[in-house]
């Protein structure tokens, strides 16, 4: 809620009372020369000031991303990211599930709302969508809604008549809900994830009556917050469609023979939404699900067009084409209805609604020019930027500056004789409104995604200042659509999970096998039980005790030898195991009192730049994030050199970790090296470097092949000085001819990626600097010597809350499977990884995708190129130029793009074990 304060300011604004007056009597506002961030703000405090729900039309899904992101701090209550397709209407397959959940999410949300009527009037809505969301593309309000099961407590609830409904709406039975679309019963309690909801929902009733509404951990199946009601939402729109045409007598014909019978045993036909128009006489649009008083805000009309016309000219020729093909053997020929339409011819149906164009162009005689400019960007030259404020100040203007570090901007500009301050709590308005007053810029703390460029609003007497002008950083996000989730992982024994003949060891009794899980009746209660066979008898164990339980591991594929629940063998293993601890415990006393000896550098504790840093990180950083951070500083507080190993999955924020430990170094006046396996992946470093310590002089050096001789040299010699505070590089660092005037800590990023000889020299560095290593997948000796207490470690086990499963497919080569899965990709704005084992026949693959999927630009990267020219072919796809990469394992370590969400990985048997792990983590970021 970082810039609530300025929006509050633009509802009171005089100007802001002309505009709403205008819009009220015409019906429609045309505001010019106003740029992304001030759209917002000046939209938001439109609806904002009238308490109307906001809907914003862009363009494309990475812009609709964009305004989504900046309104999150914008005061609103709830913010929908409404997501659209690319693909025509009259497809023979589905659009992407997430995608149609995410849809769902909102239209429930909306649903709900207006069956609060005024009770729901109070609260702040905006949704964000694409044009495309007002092209007719979903059953009417009056179909589905009727679909929407809603549950409150106290309801009457019939078991038998739910499992029905919850079956009509395409929701799978299961033994335990583990994702979207599934529902269990245990006894009185019944659990369901719905598509559009975030979390699953534990329904408990007593007798028939819903006592309790809880949302649960879908990992670890604890219950968490209690809710008051649910909506249940089809799981796809297929259903309502297959049952109006049923019910118009208009699915025979449409369907094969096989598709009839697994209609009949509940499963909905691929492609269904192509027969929307057949259902439906007038399809619907998002905006028939908004409340009446709803305002509209189009973010640039003639981009909006311009795009709308690319995709009708597409479907257009698909609709013919369909309708003159010949039928599919088993269907009759059916004729579609034609259902998209023109973009004007949209347009004009939200004239229900008041409306408002947005152009940063400034036009003559066509609408108003709020003559928005931006401020200018001179990163580090504090002097100048505070004067160009003061001169803002001069003229009465209320300033913000809207910073990750606040107290530092603050202080900066406070040493340029211009006296900001920081406000902690961006909704204390009366100290906000009595600095403004006295002419004092306002710091407030923002530290989310959105990409902010400062901005002078003249005709609004407001100038906002960002990290932009500071330090000239940039967002770290990109666009595109990701569905928001909560995730957590689970360390516990699923029973659930256990296949009959899995072998388990119990605390008190051994190594058993399990044979099933069973309900039984005891003093009129119904409990689960866990039945594990032992040697001489059958023991039951209650499912919520199954804490006693553990899995059986062992490095043979032998089966284990059952243990006697009345023999002594299993206490003596236990006795055995104890001495053997003991025994390594002596040992490693004995190695960490020689360790002990050896002095390192002590660092200081945290200075208050440290926090600064931390504070800026625009993720939520997970429990073992911070406590992986903790350790690594508590080593380098320490006078023993550090050895730690940081050990989590790929995309867990290791990266993170070995950051905030440069930067608690280089603030200590010592030198670091980050030493990492491939050119792409320093690159990648070098710049997340770059952007996070822009604000602080700290100076950061890259030393690759991408570097010319000259630049080498000099980057040399600036270590050697002491000038340079951080370099990053491949093997080069280990050269011969690089020293360092005092480095104090060395980052091994991807260590099993480094040969013997290389590894070696890493070791001569060890006895003198504090080692952090970074693996995802460490060599076995690494991991034992971590284990084994040789080498600290520190593991990462939660995953990030937005960071969803990876869904693996392993399938022979298709083309169509290949075409779709890029396809769909595409569609909700995302990229491609397509990576093949050699570099022979690059060429080739890459025209069979060019043939595949015509629109799709296609990038090529490999070892073998041209330096020059893997550097400019990784940045196109990073920018956003390409959408697919055709490339080798280069991209194997580390590589973070958030866009790329599907990899599609040719010949998969060619290559080992830890590089296709690897290569399944540059997904879903």
């Amino acid at each position: 809620m970082a810039f609530s304060s300025i929006t509050r300011a633009l509802q009171r604004s005089p100007l802001t009372g002309e505009l709403l007056t205008k819009l009220n009597q015409q019906g429609r506002l045309v505001l010019n020369g106003v740029a992304r961030l001030p759209k917002g703000l000046v939209s938001s405090a439109l609806a904002l000031a009238q308490k109307r729900p906001l809907l914003v039309i862009t363009a494309t899904l990475e812009e609709a991303g964009r305004w989504a992101t900046q309104f999150e701090a914008m005061g609103w209550d709830t913010v929908h990211f409404y997501p659209t397709s690319e693909a025509s209407p009259y497809d023979p397959f589905d659009q992407e599930s997430e995608m149609t959940w995410g849809q769902l999410q909102v239209l429930a949300d909306l649903l709900a709302l207006r069956a609060a009527g005024e009770d729901g009037a109070s609260r702040k809505l905006a949704v964000v969508a694409t044009e495309r969301a007002l092209q007719p593309h979903l059953p009417p309000v009056s179909a589905l809604e009727p679909y929407c099961l809603r549950l409150e407590l106290k309801q009457e609830i019939n078991f038998k008549a739910l499992g029905q409904r919850l079956a009509t709406l395409g929701y799978e039975r299961v033994t335990v809900v583990e994702t979207e679309g599934q529902w269990a019963q245990r006894g009185d309690i019944i659990d369901v994830y719905p598509v559009a909801s975030e979390l699953p929902v534990r329904l408990e009733l007593f007798g028939d009556e819903l006592e309790r509404l809880r949302e649960f951990d879908p990992a670890t199946q604890r219950s968490l917050d209690a809710i008051d009601h649910l909506v249940l939402t089809p799981t796809q729109y297929g259903s309502v469609i297959v049952e109006h045409l049923r019910q118009q007598g208009k699915l025979d014909g449409l369907l094969s023979e096989a598709a009839q019978e697994g209609l009949a045993s509940g499963i909905i036909p691929e492609g269904t939404r192509r027969w929307l128009g057949l259902a439906f006489a007038n399809p619907a649009s998002l905006l028939d699900y908004l409340p009446e008083n709803t305002l509209m805000a189009v973010d640039e009309v003639d981009q909006c067009e311009a795009h709308s016309d690319r995709w009708l000219e597409h479907v257009e020729d698909h609709w013919q084409e369909v309708n003159s093909a010949s039928p599919i053997d088993g269907e009759a020929a059916v004729q579609l209805p034609k259902i998209h339409r023109a973009f004007l011819d949209t347009l004009s149906d939200a004239e229900v609604f008041p409306r408002v164009d947005l152009s940063e162009i400034a036009e003559a005689n066509n609408g108003l020019n709020l003559s928005s400019r931006p401020v200018q960007a001179i990163p580090h030259q504090f002097g100048k930027l505070a004067e160009s404020i003061r001169k803002e100040c001069d003229r009465k203007y209320a300033v913000w500056l809207a910073s990750a570090q606040p107290s530092r901007s603050v202080s900066l500009l406070q040493e340029h004789d211009c006296p900001a301050q920081f406000i902690p709590n961006p909704r204390d308005f009366n100290a906000i409104d009595k600095l403004h007053v006295q002419h004092v810029p306002v710091a407030v703390k923002y530290s989310g995604l959105a990409e902010l460029e400062g901005f002078v609003l003249p005709t609004f007497r407001i100038v906002v200042v960002t990290d932009r002008e500071f330090f000239g950083q940039h967002t770290l996000a990109t666009g595109g659509y990701v569905r928001k989730r909560r995730r957590a992982a689970s360390k516990q024994v699923d029973p659930n999970k256990m296949k009959p003949g899995d072998f388990v060891v119990h605390r008190s009794h051994g190594i058993g096998k399990f044979l099933k899980l069973e309900s039984l009746v005891l003093n009129n209660e119904t409990r689960d039980y866990l039945a594990i066979q032992y040697a001489d008898g059958l023991l039951r164990v209650a499912a919520d005790s199954v804490g006693s339980l553990s899995r059986y591991r062992a490095a043979s594929g032998q089966a284990p030898v059952l243990n006697k629940m009345t023999s002594t063998a299993w206490e003596k293993t236990k006795g055995r195991a104890k001495k053997a601890i003991q025994k390594v415990a002596v040992d490693l006393l004995r190695l960490y009192a020689q360790r002990a000896k050896m002095e390192g550098f002590a660092y200081p504790v945290d200075m208050p730049w440290q926090q600064e840093l931390e504070d800026s990180f625009p993720y939520q950083a997970t429990p073992d994030q911070l406590k992986a951070v903790q350790d690594v500083k508590r080593d380098m507080e320490s006078d023993r050199p550090m050895d730690r190993l940081v050990c989590g999955d790929v995309g867990f924020g290791k990266t993170e970790v070995a950051l905030r430990a440069i930067f608690k170094a280089v603030t200590a006046g010592q030198q670091v090296a980050l030493l990492a396996p491939t050119t792409i992946l320093t690159q990648q470093h070098y710049h997340t470097l770059k952007e996070r310590f822009a604000p602080y002089p700290i100076q950061v050096g890259l030393l690759n092949r991408f570097r010319t001789v000259t630049e080498k040299k000099d980057i040399l010699q600036r270590l050697k000085t002491g000038e340079l505070d951080v370099v990053v590089g491949t093997h080069q660092l280990l050269g011969k001819g690089v020293a360092f005037k005092g480095l104090g800590l060395l980052v091994v990023d991807e260590e099993q990626r480094f040969g013997v000889n290389q590894k070696e020299r890493i070791k001569s560095l060890k006895t003198q600097v504090d080692v952090l290593t970074l693996s995802a997948t460490p060599i076995p000796r690494t991991l034992y010597m971590a284990l084994s207490g040789v080498r600290e470690m520190s593991l990462i086990t939660t995953p990030p809350p937005s960071r969803r499963p990876i869904k693996t497919h392993l399938s022979p080569h298709d083309p169509e499977a290949i075409r779709t899965a890029i396809r769909q990709e595409l569609d909700r704005g995302g990229q491609v990884f397509y990576v093949v084992p050699r570099v022979e026949g690059i060429e080739e693959t890459s025209a069979k995708i060019r043939e595949m999927v015509p629109a799709a630009r296609i990038a090529i990267a490999h070892g073998q190129m041209d330096e020059g020219e893997l550097e400019s072919t990784m940045l196109t796809f990073s920018n956003g130029d390409a959408e697919v990469l055709l490339c080798t394992t280069i991209i194997e370590s580390g590589l973070d793009i958030p866009r790329v969400n599907t990899i599609l990985i040719e010949d998969a048997h060619r290559f080992g074990l830890s590089q296709l792990y690897q290569l399944r983590g540059r997904v879903g970021r």
